[in-house]
């Protein structure tokens, strides 16, 4: 599930000790603080609930509130991110079985966190962990801006989290399943904290997220649309019954690292002509890791040795790829395991306005295996009406690496911040937002901080 996943996070997630959970330092004092232990999330087994000074990463990076090494690589490293946002942060939990997420020493899954900022604007901003992250992995990225602007946040760490993950729950595909109804019941249970809070329920509520927090995003306007009106998917993985999927491109992708697949090879399953840069790095850190932990949650009877009770000890072993797992042909398996994956499919069937952006360059999710196909999609179900599709040219899936390769790469988080506004418009004002279109890379300016999905270049 960590499709977000880099070397340096992997690190520090082995070797990460629990967090602790001191009284805020610098909180601040005023009505906001007044009314906090009267707000309690429906249906949580535990919460916590602490008055801040600031909610954004600037205030919060180095306490608690937030975790830094989760969001390694999802962001670059020259981000503008606001600060200086007052309110109410509540942590806490749902009930549940599985013990993955040690975050703040608790060791207990279906970890949440809400934030509520003093000046409210009437909405509310969901998201999913992206990967197999935990709930504050999109802070830079998500929450810092919508809070900025006085939406109310609300993250969850989709029930289950690290490379262990397929561990949780009793049937193949089980435990990626509980994403999407952790995410639908951390959305009924916002919307009322949002009307404790604030004495009326949010006026809109927006559903986003990157990778498999656009997956999520795809999931519940499919199947929850009473519950929002719209989303943004970042580069959402795409899991169809016959494909495509993860598995139908992958094991390419384990071979070419294995030495038993031609640059071809992987042109053919969708991997994009000039990506080929950043094989290596994708090859090191993503592919081997992603199809044996995914393989193991949808078809464990494939290789019950690899990788057998745990995803490895070590950060190599966690990143080595499965020898047999180049070999592996999804079309050739059981009808079983295509059952446990029909169980999270996604059909295009969306019921509110969608706008989804995707890297050319990304080498972990290929746009031509996966949101060009979710856009055919949409279009079959004949909702493309309700979708805008955007390709941004010299994305790859973690903006991270454009500190890499600053000259080939963009960032493409000031695209997203300029899709959400155009969502946003386009639901509360009426305003079509611009046709399908490639965004092209700037050839200067501040590429790292500016983007417009119409052409005309604004900063973000």
């Amino acid at each position: 599930m960590r499709l977000s996943r880099t070397i340096p996070f992997i690190a520090a997630t082995v070797m990460a000790a629990a967090l602790s959970w001191p009284a805020p330092a610098g909180a601040a004092d005023g009505a906001h603080c007044a009314r906090q232990d009267a707000v309690q999330a429906p249906g949580a087994a535990f919460q916590q609930s602490a008055c801040l000074s600031d909610l954004t990463t600037t205030g919060l990076a180095g306490t608690p509130y937030t975790d830094m090494a989760d969001q390694a690589g999802l962001t670059a490293r020259d981000t503008r991110t606001p600060s200086g946002v007052p309110g109410v942060q509540i942590d806490g939990y749902f009930p549940d079985s599985s013990h993955f997420n040690a975050t703040h020493g608790w060791r207990h899954d279906a970890q949440f966190v809400i934030r509520l900022p003093d000046h409210w604007n009437g909405g509310l901003v969901v998201t999913g962990a992206p990967g197999t992250r935990r709930q504050y992995s999109t802070d830079t990225a998500i929450s810092d801006r919508v809070l900025a602007q006085g939406y109310a946040y609300a993250a969850t760490d989709k029930g289950n989290s690290g490379t262990d993950f397929y561990r949780d729950g009793a049937r193949p595909g089980d435990a990626v399943a509980e994403w999407n109804a952790r995410t639908t019941q951390l959305t009924r249970a916002a919307r009322r904290v949002v009307a404790q809070r604030y004495g009326t329920a949010p006026r809109r509520t927006y559903m986003t997220g990157m990778s498999n927090g656009g997956y999520l995003t795809r999931w519940q306007l499919e199947n929850h649309p009473e519950l929002y009106d719209g989303g943004v998917d970042w580069e959402g993985t795409l899991w169809t019954t016959q494909g495509p999927n993860l598995f139908t491109t992958l094991p390419t992708a384990v071979a070419w690292t294995l030495g038993s697949a031609r640059d071809e090879d992987l042109y053919r399953v969708g991997f994009a002509r000039g990506s080929e840069f950043l094989w290596p790095y994708y090859a090191k850190a993503y592919w081997g890791v992603t199809q044996k932990i995914y393989r193991a949650e949808f078809d464990p009877a494939y290789n019950t040795s690899c990788p057998g009770p745990s995803a490895g000890t070590s950060t190599e072993e966690i990143l080595a790829p499965c020898t047999s797992d180049a070999a592996y042909s999804y079309a050739a398996r059981p009808g079983a395991v295509r059952h446990a994956v029909a169980g999270v499919s996604l059909s295009g069937r969306i019921g509110k306005p969608l706008i989804t952006l995707h890297g050319d360059l990304d080498a972990l999710l290929p746009k031509a295996s996966d949101s060009d196909v979710y856009d055919r999609m949409i279009d079959a179900r004949g909702r493309g009406a309700l979708h805008r599709y955007y390709t941004i040219q010299g994305g790859t899936h973690v903006d991270g690496l454009y500190d890499t390769y600053p000259d080939r790469l963009r960032p493409i988080l000031p695209c997203y911040r300029s899709a959400f506004d155009t969502l946003v418009s386009w639901v509360e004002r009426g305003t079509p937002p611009p046709a399908d279109r490639t965004v092209g890379r700037p050839a200067g300016g501040d590429v790292a901080d500016s983007c417009a999905l119409d052409g005309h270049t604004a900063e973000r």
